[in-house]
């Protein structure tokens, strides 16, 4: 991460629809970039009101500098390079080098000063998703402020007014940028106790985007509604996404928001947990209940909680089925239970390369090394220890250990189970499986039925 030092002074371009005056912005705090798509440390507050940090899975928290009492962020809206997952690399927009942008933490009550410069070939906004601010801070572009044109500086500044989960994205040709990649995480910390906000042992977070971008292509088909071939968390598609690595008996807290075109009813194996948060704030106690799975609408946020007490490693994913796939064709045909193998020789002498698939379903794919256009991910993909996972997209793991220290996010790699406590196959008698008709009753063995078809009236045949 280059967290280079703060310009002296530097040229303002322009000012957002509400003023701030001209001793604030004298000097403009120079933009710190990431190109990196792993996981960083949390940012450990270095001034202002501390705070517990979160972790930005496959990203980073934005530093920033206090001036006068005011903390003081830098955004730089511009094209970017971003790592889908390896041996793919995508060309979008972000914000300081990375889609999704950097993470902004601040807490309940500070004052924020935040300077975005437009290095996009048009012009944008940023709107501060589900925050409380004055209309002129709100960043529609034509509504409430001008345009951020090429080239120019705005300034945003408003104080953070409640705790909780957000989100960041232009409202400027939307949908164009938000389909690039433009977006980015906003948490605000209470400033004290609070009586429904639990202290957290670990605390996450990772938008919800998607992209369709064709075989062997860099840039994503902004004009999609749909159809997306790319489901990621954070602009990354397993197995290019991290896990979550906790220590057994952690509080841990999960903060999701969604900026896809659909919804995504988000699970975890082996926990259940409570949606402790929305984009309103955070839930009531007496209004949680205990899921295993929740429903993230197009735009929400959900903050959920469960105590890590299960060792293992245990699956998180979009339950969608096709969401936990990488690049694939829709309009491919089902050929289960299609034998090829008088087909095969033919095509062969074609193409030489041809491999039967889908006879017997997909999980083939997992296994194979098949070869792909260049920036092109395999559908299913990824490997653990026992074989293919047979997963991609919207999926990763959650990784409990009890000797995972404190403060320790290092993958302590894959789970050594107790003996006797897998699956395994069975090699003692097994009985025939009893069977019943529909009322309930024993079934009966088979019954040969001897059918005649009317030949007349013009159904012969039949």
């Amino acid at each position: 991460m280059d967290r280079r030092r703060f310009l002296g002074h530097a040229t303002l371009g322009a000012v957002a629809a509400a003023s701030v005056s001209r001793v604030a912005i004298a000097a403009l705090p120079e933009p710190a970039i990431q190109h990196s798509a792993q996981t960083a440390p949390p940012l450990t507050p270095p001034s202002g009101r501390p705070y517990n940090p979160v972790v930005t899975l496959n990203g980073w928290t934005a530093p920033w500098r206090m001036n006068q009492g005011v903390k003081e962020f830098h955004l730089v809206a511009e094209p970017v390079e971003r790592e889908i997952a390896p041996g793919m690399v995508a060309r979008l927009w972000g914000y300081n080098g990375q889609s999704p942008g950097p993470t902004i933490e601040v807490v309940e009550g500070d004052r924020v000063r935040l300077f975005v410069t437009n290095r996009l070939p048009e012009h944008t906004s940023v709107h501060w998703h589900g925050q409380r601010l004055p209309n002129g801070m709100d960043g529609v572009g034509g509504l409430t402020q001008p345009q951020i044109p090429p080239g120019k500086t705005f300034v945003y500044e408003f104080t953070a007014r409640r705790p909780g989960t957000f989100m960041y994205h232009p409202h400027a040709d939307e949908m164009v940028q938000m389909a690039m990649g433009m977006m980015g995480f906003w948490v605000t910390h209470p400033r004290q106790r609070h009586p429904h906000i639990s202290d957290a042992d670990r605390d996450f977070c990772f938008l919800l985007n998607a992209f369709d971008i064709d075989p062997g292509s860099l840039v994503p088909k902004v004009n999609t509604m749909t159809d997306f071939n790319l489901w990621t968390w954070n602009s990354r598609a397993f197995p290019g996404i991290d896990t979550l690595n906790v220590r057994k008996g952690d509080r841990v807290r999960v903060r999701v928001g969604n900026l896809t075109m659909t919804n995504h009813p988000i699970h975890i194996h082996g926990h259940e947990f409570e949606v402790t948060g929305t984009d309103g704030g955070p839930t009531r106690p007496e209004s949680r209940w205990p899921e295993v799975t929740t429903d993230i609408a197009v735009g929400q946020m959900r903050q959920i909680e469960f105590i890590a007490d299960e060792e293992g490693d245990w699956a998180m994913h979009c339950h969608k089925s096709h969401h936990t796939m990488n690049p694939m064709g829709h309009d491919v045909p089902t050929l289960i239970g299609i034998d090829h193998r008088g087909l095969v020789g033919r095509i062969h002498q074609a193409e030489p390369e041809y491999m039967v698939m889908g006879e017997r379903g997909m999980a083939d794919m997992g296994e194979m090394e098949m070869p792909l256009p260049e920036q092109t991910l395999p559908m299913m993909t990824g490997q653990g220890p026992f074989g293919a996972i047979e997963m991609g997209g919207m999926f990763t793991v959650l990784k409990v250990r009890r000797d995972q220290k404190p403060g320790d996010y290092s993958d302590p790699g894959w789970f050594k189970h107790p003996a006797g406590t897998v699956a395994h196959e069975w090699h003692g008698a097994i009985g025939e499986p009893a069977r019943k008709d529909t009322d309930g009753k024993p079934a009966q063995p088979a019954t040969e039925l001897d059918v005649r078809k009317p030949d007349t009236h013009g159904h012969h045949g039949h």
